[in-house]
This record gives structure tokens, C-alpha cells and sequence, in this order.
């Protein structure tokens, strides 16, 4: 396949970036904070082409992260698959699909050989996309990167919008954060004895349909003991989060801490996660989707990041720190796994240096405090 792909790439001819498309269709099915990442993405595609359709293909399991973002017009949703260009008949269907769009202009954003060949069967005359090692022999405006250089994801798609000419500066992942949403967070709130400020500590993470990767979880005996120290000097209360199957791991942070702070579990929507963590003083959370979501939502967050690369997978946000103790790590990303041997206790970062790390974080970030912005 990889001989054929390079192949292609060779023979199929390059065309110029679109002038003033009318219907774009931006593919990237999977998954949370990939789909999250790319937002930055989607407002340099807003920015080059303002009149443009935007339609973004993706992913049942990811759909609800952009399904209300003000940046797009629609959303083609491709199943539940990581990718839905899996087998061949797959692989036509949704060629198929993307015939039927009638698109101007498809940016894909999967290195995956067999998304290009989906691309380029839909007869979409201008297709702009990443080649990786020749995997994106299907684009005629290709953004050649190399997959063993560290660079950041959002970066990375980046590259995309800057092969069609597009002005990517300040393009950062974004969501929208909603007054009914923050309003409706507020009085959850109080229902449950928590008034502002508060801090929201996501413990889980690490799972979605494309990778199963537990290694990403800090301790959670780490996380209740960096949540008690940073509630008291803080002066905050905690608020736990989590997804919808990892109520285990909250309960032991939960038993570990002198409170009982409340915990949403899998019962808040996308944007009503946006509006929780945009009204908290501190996200705290794993390299997992949610902790992009509330970076990308404006909230000051923290990341702490073990046998994942920060220089791939930080939050891709001004208003963020990854926390990261530097050790051995893949260099192929995540995509290739664990490295062989990882242990947090060894080769991550303790409580006492996140914890110092992140009051000066807070210390830095009363200077440069932004106003609310609600939708």
C-alpha cells in the first residue's frame, strides 16, 4: 500500500488553492480532542472563505463537540467508526457521500491513505489535505508533513489551511461558550452548595473509539491530593467531572478527599461541559478531549501530560500549562502506544511540582485576566 500510495502521489497533478468556494466539506471523523484541535482549523477555513457552506464530517461519537459552533453550517455524520473508510464497501459509501455534498473544496484532515482514496473517488475537483509519507496521494493541494517530526497536532492541521493560502494567525482551538448554558451550569451549582469560584478536576480520560491508552491517567491518589492543596490556597471549592463510564475513578478521587465535592458524570452535554469549565478558575484534567473542551472554551486549564509528547498534544490554547516531567516518548505520538515500561511514580510528574507549577500559572494569569465573552 505505501509503495502505491507513493506511486500515486507521483502521477496525479496538483491544482491551485480556490479562489472563492461555495460549499466546503472539512473531514475529521474522531476523535474528541482531535475534533477540538482542529477548530483552529475551521477559523482559518471561516476566515479565507466568509461565504462559504462549511460542512464538517464527522463522527457520531464526536459530533456533539461542533455540533452548535457558530464557525460551521452542517455537519455530515459518518457513523461510529473512527473512520468510516474502513473496508471497501465503506470506503465507496462514503465517497458516495461526499459525491452527493456537491463540494467545491474538501479538506481532509486524516493521514489515512484510504480517506484520500474516498477523496479523491468523490469527484470533488479541488481536494486539499496532509501527506504524510505519501498517504495523501488523493489531495491536489497537499500539505506535505513529515510524521516523525514532534510538531503539534493543531499545528499540524494547520498546515492544511496554509496549502490554500489562508492567514492562520491567532487561530486557536475555539469553542463557544453559551449564556443559557453558563446560567443554566449556575444554578446546577447552587443546587448542589457551590457558589464561584470553584475548580474542576477531570480525572478520567484516555479512551475513545480510535485508542484505548489508560497510561494517560495521572493517579488519582495524585489528583485528590493536588485537589485538596489547590482548593485551600485557592479558596475553592472542587467540582469533579468525568465521562460517562468513568464513575470508578471519581469515586476513589472522591474517597480520598476531606470533602465531598459534587461530580458530573456522563449528565452534561459538550456545551454545557464549555460553559462549566469557562466558569471555573482552574480545569485540571489529563490528555484527554474534555481538558482540550475547556481550553478551547476560554477556561484556564492545566494538563498534565505522561507518556503522551506536550509538543504534540498540550491544549492549544494561550491560556493553558501542560504539565509534563520530561521523559521517553513515542515518536510516532500516541498512535504507536504506551512506551514500554511507563510508570507514573518513576517517570511523571508529582504533586508537589504541579502543584507549584500551577499556583505560579494562576499568579501569571491575574495579570492578564480576559473578560467574559458569552454567546
Amino acid at each position: 500500500m505505501a509503495a502505491l500510495s507513493l506511486l500515486l502521489n507521483g502521477l496525479l497533478p496538483m491544482r491551485r488553492p480556490p479562489v472563492n468556494p461555495r460549499r466546503i466539506v472539512l473531514i475529521l471523523p474522531c476523535c474528541i480532542g482531535d475534533v477540538v484541535l482542529a477548530t483552529a482549523t475551521l477559523k482559518a477555513l471561516r476566515r479565507a472563505y466568509p461565504a462559504a457552506h462549511i460542512t464538517w464530517a464527522i463522527g457520531t461519537w464526536a459530533k456533539g463537540v461542533v455540533e452548535h459552533h457558530d464557525l460551521l453550517d452542517a455537519l455530515l455524520d459518518t457513523g461510529d467508526a473512527a473512520l468510516p473508510v474502513g473496508s471497501v464497501g465503506n470506503l465507496l459509501a462514503f465517497a458516495r457521500r461526499l459525491r452527493a455534498g456537491r463540494y467545491d473544496l474538501a479538506v481532509s484532515l486524516v493521514r489515512s491513505p484510504l480517506m484520500s482514496a474516498a477523496t479523491l473517488l468523490s469527484g470533488i475537483r479541488l481536494r486539499a489535505g496532509l501527506d504524510s509519507g505519501g498517504r495523501g496521494f488523493g489531495y491536489n493541494i497537499r500539505a506535505r508533513i513529515d510524521p516523525h517530526q514532534p510538531r503539534h497536532e493543531a499545528e499540524v492541521y494547520l498546515d492544511v489551511a496554509r496549502a490554500l493560502g489562508a492567514n492562520t494567525s491567532d487561530c486557536w482551538a475555539n469553542m463557544p461558550v453559551y449564556w443559557a448554558e453558563r446560567e443554566y451550569l449556575r444554578r446546577l451549582l447552587l443546587e448542589q452548595g457551590v457558589r464561584e469560584p470553584f475548580m474542576v478536576v477531570n480525572p478520567a480520560g484516555g479512551r475513545n473509539p480510535g485508542m484505548v491508552m489508560d497510561a494517560k491517567r495521572w493517579p488519582p491518589q495524585h489528583f485528590a491530593a493536588l485537589a485538596e492543596r489547590l482548593a485551600a490556597r485557592l479558596n475553592a471549592r472542587v467540582v469533579l467531572l468525568a465521562g460517562p463510564d468513568d464513575g470508578a475513578v471519581v469515586e476513589v478521587v472522591r474517597s480520598k478527599l476531606d470533602s465531598q465535592p459534587p461530580a458530573f458524570v456522563g449528565n452534561l452535554t459538550f456545551g454545557q461541559i464549555a460553559a462549566l469549565a469557562s466558569l471555573s478558575i482552574l480545569y485540571i484534567g489529563n490528555d484527554t478531549g474534555l481538558t482540550h473542551l475547556a481550553a478551547a472554551a476560554g477556561a484556564r486549564t492545566a494538563m498534565i501530560l505522561g507518556p503522551s509528547d506536550p509538543a504534540r498534544y498540550a491544549p492549544f490554547s494561550p491560556r493553558s500549562l501542560a504539565l509534563w516531567k520530561p521523559a521517553r516518548v513515542n515518536t510516532g505520538g500516541v498512535a504507536a502506544g504506551t512506551p514500554a515500561g511507563w510508570d507514573w511514580l518513576r517517570d511523571g510528574i508529582g504533586v508537589d511540582e504541579a502543584e507549584a507549577r500551577i499556583m505560579a500559572f494562576m499568579d501569571e494569569e491575574k495579570l492578564t485576566v480576559q473578560p467574559e465573552d458569552d454567546t
